[in-house]
């Protein structure tokens, strides 16, 4: 099975919706472990690589900023 692509500040759909309703993620940090906010009620979550991978269902909106890998910044 093919590894999905995420990158700092895409939001993401989680397969379980979080407990204010919304199923929407923000991925605001990223290394060992992935710090997530929800972008219904703004509560983050510190979740682990491999367990955020497993949850993940899909990215929904990427962040434009970091999506043209060739671009330089100065």
């Amino acid at each position: 099975m093919e590894r999905k692509q995420y990158q700092l500040g895409d939001v993401v759909q989680m397969k379980k919706p979080h407990p204010c309703g919304t199923n929407e993620m923000e991925i605001i940090r990223m290394g060992m472990d992935i710090r997530i906010r929800c972008t219904g009620c703004k509560h983050s979550v510190l979740v682990p690589r491999a367990k955020f991978e497993s949850k993940l269902k899909k990215v929904l909106r990427s962040n434009p900023e970091f999506s043209d890998p060739g671009q330089q910044f100065s």
